[in-house]
């Protein structure tokens, strides 16, 4: 039976991104040699959404965002640690949304479900 899921970010800056991801977002880690971290990662869910060509979005498209309990404190936590984040707190059909920018130059979506998890 499947135990979990192992995802993935590809970054021109992994190096800079595994130590984000550690001391920046606090994950635990893992070396598995020459300082390859590999995570364990806190509860997870996964939504099947349709694909949108017209928007992008194409059929196998694969997408990783974090989620948390209150938005407003985890992004006022998280800039204290320096992340930077695109726009403003958004509301939207699932929940309330914004992006913060890890290293490699691209944003990762932060949201707090409306949805009972």
């Amino acid at each position: 039976m499947i135990k979990g899921v192992h995802t993935m970010f590809y970054s021109s800056k992994a190096e800079e991104l595994r130590l984000f991801l550690r001391d920046k977002l606090g994950f635990k880690s893992n070396d598995i040699g020459d300082g390859w971290l590999i995570f364990d990662l806190p509860e997870a869910d996964m939504g099947c959404h349709p694909s949108d060509e017209m928007h992008g979005v194409p059929s196998g498209t694969q997408d990783i965002s974090f989620y948390c309990d209150d938005i407003q404190q985890t992004v006022k936590e998280l800039k204290t640690k320096g992340l930077k984040f695109k726009g403003k707190i958004e509301e939207r059909s699932f929940g309330l949304v914004t992006f913060f920018k890890v290293p490699g130059d691209f944003y990762v979506m932060l949201y707090q479900p409306k949805y009972k998890k």
